[in-house]
């Protein structure tokens, strides 16, 4: 999972401004998915997609993850699989001052055996001269050492040690988010004086690196003969960030992040898992960060915790009978502690989407949601579907939302 890489970013969903030829094989071999979506932040992103849960549920603050929770981990190490985290933690709740912060054992907690973190129990850099801890050790690191190459080599090394046995990776990536800096593939790396610059041009650059470690991992499946039989998926946490400007195959794209808008919650979804026969297959089903837990569950025969919110799309992966889901919800309130015009709710199908103040969009013809809808401008059964679907909305706690939830009727 990318840390601020939106749908935009890869060559196979028509971006012309990036290298991303492993993603891109992976989307041609294997699955794509053209309608994923996550939250527009990273904390609320990681809390839903560990947890299966939609974040008015379970979300405490930005930068944790409630001690009460399970998650996709629990459930694979309880199912027999030995289990890594590894790349971007930021769950401990370092930033907020949370009792328990400084909690080594708070990734076994949450089902990990394993664990290589950066943000862990404090932060430090992420890229040249990372802090990095290494199940409760924090590492010895130099300008040298770049962080996405210890994280990915450790992924290597427990694969290799784990290949005689059912493994999960969660790998959370410290690529690309800023500050933007070069890799080891940037000219500029050859100065170490130049490692820590920060300039936008490092953008590129790192999703090209991105993409390396992502072939990294695949090249090491196929060595250790896994790849058939081992399933890998490739998404992001949430939008670009808002200084990047994308080219893309139908025009110029900003990036989003932190806002509800499309281009801060569509994310890149690629699947590579040969024995699925899926190959080549492009699904235009919705799919959310609620939907990756039962998906996991399914796939290991485990039944899922109570109170989950997202639809297993096992299925689908397996050409199997598979109904999709009517829409995603996402309920956004990132810092609880802060009122920002950025929170709401929205309910998104694949062709409207319906904010928690009454807006309405048909995102066919209004991609970027500059002409709302009226209500008397909806056919029937579009007025009943989302009539249904925003009661569900207004059935949820909002916290101290004020203003009115209901479609425009002018």
């Amino acid at each position: 999972m990318a840390d601020d890489m939106g749908y935009e970013c890869l060559g196979s969903n028509g971006s012309l401004s990036y290298h991303t030829p492993e993603l891109d094989k992976m989307a041609v071999s294997g699955i794509r998915f053209t309608q994923c979506f996550s939250q527009p932040l990273c904390t609320p992103s990681r809390v839903k997609i560990m947890t299966g849960r939609y974040n008015f549920k379970n979300y405490i603050d930005f930068g944790y993850l409630d001690v009460k929770e399970k998650t996709f981990g629990n459930i694979l190490r309880d199912a027999g699989y030995q289990t890594l985290v590894a790349g971007k933690w930021q769950l401990n709740g370092v930033n907020t001052n949370i009792p328990g912060n400084q909690d080594q054992n708070r990734p076994h907690h949450f089902g990990f055996d394993e664990y290589c973190l950066w943000w862990f129990t404090g932060r430090g850099p992420r890229y040249a001269n990372p802090t990095i801890s290494d199940n409760g050790k924090i590492m010895n690191t130099t300008i040298d050492d770049y962080g996405p190459d210890l994280v990915s080599d450790y992924i290597v090394d427990f694969i290799e040690r784990k290949k005689n046995q059912p493994f999960f990776v969660y790998y959370p990536m410290i690529l690309v988010h800023s500050p933007f800096q070069p890799t080891p593939d940037s000219p500029e790396w050859k100065d170490p004086g130049r490692r820590m610059e920060d300039d936008p041009k490092y953008f590129k650059d790192m999703v090209a690196y991105t993409d390396k470690v992502v072939a990294k991992i695949n090249n090491k499946l196929q060595e250790l003969g896994l790849a058939e039989n081992t399933m890998v998926i490739f998404t992001g946490d949430n939008g670009t960030h808002t200084s990047i400007v994308t080219e893309t195959e139908n025009g110029t794209y900003p990036g989003g992040k932190g806002q509800l808008q499309e281009n801060g919650i569509h994310v890149p979804m690629v699947v590579k898992w040969p024995a699925a026969e899926r190959n080549g297959y492009v699904s235009h089903d919705l799919v959310e960060f609620s939907d990756f837990l039962p998906t996991f569950s399914e796939a290991a025969n485990q039944e899922l915790p109570e109170n989950i919110d997202g639809k297993s799309f096992l299925n689908l992966m397996k050409n199997k009978p598979f109904t999709p889901r009517d829409a995603v919800f996402i309920h956004y309130y990132p810092r609880t502690s802060k009122v920002s015009d950025r929170n709401g709710c929205i309910v998104r199908s694949t062709r409207y989407k319906l904010y928690q103040d009454g807006r309405f969009y048909d995102l066919e013809s209004d991609p970027w949601e500059e002409y709302p809808l009226f209500y008397h401008d909806l056919d029937q059964a579009t007025k009943e579907h989302y009539q249904s679907l925003q009661a569900e909305l207004d059935s949820r706690p909002l916290w101290d939302f004020s203003k009115p939830r209901q479609l425009s009727k002018k």
